[in-house]
């Protein structure tokens, strides 16, 4: 079926609270992209953030984030009283995520909630653990952290390091507190999206959820799991993941993710991925597999390298690992990130996969040289893209292209006298044959650089910080978009 969507993160909501939540404002998102005619709402990755702030970096596969609790409906809950929400100095700025700020208060309000929920929702907890056999390590993996003021975990005590037996039963005991804490955080993350999620879906909207293909290095999945990771003898990375240089970067892009043993996760038929999947459809309707072309090869990095220029690329698991994948979840629906250096085996690899594969519209429009990503090329099984969040805006983007470019843009999409180019390309995207186009809200909103998402590579404090303002999403917006996803029959 012909279908279209937007997306937003969570973070990016409007909220009087610094940060995007499930409460209000994400209903109203929701309400809006029926209006404007959408069948699917896009998000980022919604695991816990840490240093960085990236939500590619998580120290969980399966946890949420616990910014993205709505405080409000907690006081609706009788969790946390209004005046502890006043009494805060929230932050002014309403079109940036301030990071710092959150991880200073949000958990001791959560805490708040904590003490007076875990009693009245005792039953309701224990039947989460119990679904969620994740649940225990991570909020080890949590509580020691918060022990030790953040530390990674590689410099905890050898014992617990390691895990032995006698170290994991100790320190749960001595923990006991806070590991509760955190479980009662991911219960009520896991309550709100929920109800959230129901929400959508009596609307007619599905979720496309993000899960990135790596984890980091100081996270619970390899403190938990090291044997499913290239790791020396003392727990260190012996690589580290990356991408190689190219004409955007000179020295690739080093990531510094740990490899997977795909050897050893082979032993057990993927159980450590088939357990990830199982989590991530337990919130996604639809699920985007981010940097896919590193399963048919990834770039190897020696962990003591400062760039990615001296990788080189190793095999990944390849088709065993798909056809694993699709034997276990029939019903899977997945996209293929298939973006970057792609080779014939890679493309065979996503074709054989029935997944379908991206088109990026900013990468189509080159005067010199027909492109793949030109609408006219496009097959049915693929999704369209105006961009990406790692992409500019396309107010941005066009900012930055040649006379010639634009020029040629103007050619192809025929712009019409009474219609700006960025809205001629989001047109362009809905007339395609793609099965669905996604557009970011920012470029529906003709915004220019100051609201990227994200810029690959560059150290910035605005990277992941955009935040919608309120008031954006207007009634004539939505039926402009509307008009556009029923003339394209999406």
């Amino acid at each position: 079926m012909r279908a279209s969507g937007i997306l937003l993160h969570i973070s990016s909501l409007p909220s009087p609270y610094g940060i995007g939540t499930l409460g209000k404002a994400a209903y109203d998102f929701a309400d809006f992209l029926r209006a404007a005619g959408q069948h699917y709402w896009q998000i980022l990755p919604i695991g816990p953030t840490s240093y960085g702030d990236s939500p590619y970096q998580s120290p969980s596969t399966c946890a949420g984030n616990p910014y993205f609790i709505d405080l409000d409906l907690l006081v609706e809950d009788g969790l946390l009283e209004q005046e502890e929400l006043e009494e805060i100095s929230w932050p002014t700025n309403a079109e940036r995520v301030d990071y710092g700020f959150q991880f200073g208060v949000r958990y001791e309000l959560l805490y708040k909630a904590f003490l007076r929920g875990r009693d009245r929702y005792a039953e309701e907890i224990l039947r989460f653990r119990d679904e969620n056999p994740w649940l225990e390590d991570y909020a080890l993996f949590m509580a020691l952290k918060r022990s030790r003021n953040m530390e990674c975990w590689a410099q905890w005590p050898q014992e617990i390091r390691q895990r032995h037996p006698g170290a994991i039963a100790s320190y749960a005991t001595t923990l006991a507190e806070d590991m509760n804490f955190f479980i009662f955080v991911q219960f009520l993350f896991y309550r709100q999206w929920n109800a959230l999620r129901n929400y959508v879906h009596e609307l007619g909207i599905e979720i496309i959820g993000d899960i990135p293909i790596y984890v980091p290095y100081d996270s619970c999945d390899v403190w938990a799991n090291p044997k499913l990771f290239q790791l020396n003898d003392d727990g260190s990375p012996i690589g580290v993941a990356g991408c190689p240089p190219d004409s955007f970067c000179a020295d690739g892009q080093l990531w510094g993710n740990p490899l997977y043993d795909w050897k050893k996760m082979k032993e057990d038929g993927y159980g450590w991925w088939r357990a990830r999947i199982c989590a991530a459809s337990k919130l996604f309707d639809v699920i985007r597999i981010d940097h896919f072309r590193g399963l048919e090869s990834y770039w190897f990095v020696p962990s003591t390298d400062d760039t990615a220029r001296n990788g080189h690329w190793e095999q990944g698991p390849s088709y065993d690992f798909i056809n694993t994948l699709k034997a276990a979840f029939p019903n899977l629906r997945l996209i293929a990130e298939d973006l970057g250096f792609l080779t014939p085996e890679v493309v065979r690899l996503q074709k054989d996969s029935g997944f379908p594969g991206m088109k990026i519209l900013e990468f189509a429009f080159d005067p010199r040289e027909p492109s793949d990503y030109l609408p006219h090329r496009f097959e049915h099984n693929c999704i369209c893209y105006s961009g990406t969040h790692d992409n500019e805006t396309l107010v941005q983007w066009l900012q930055g292209q040649s006379k010639e470019t634009v020029d040629y843009i103007k050619k192809y999409v025929y712009e019409e006298a009474d219609e700006k180019l960025p809205w001629a390309i989001l047109r362009l995207g809905m007339a395609s044959v793609a099965d669905i186009f996604i557009a970011q809200i920012q470029d529906y909103l003709e915004l220019d650089g100051s609201a990227r998402m994200n810029e690959p590579g560059a150290v910035s404090t605005q990277n992941w910080t955009w935040r919608m303002r309120e008031g954006m999403l207007t009634s004539d917006l939505a039926e402009r978009i509307r008009a556009l996803t029923v003339l394209y029959e999406r």
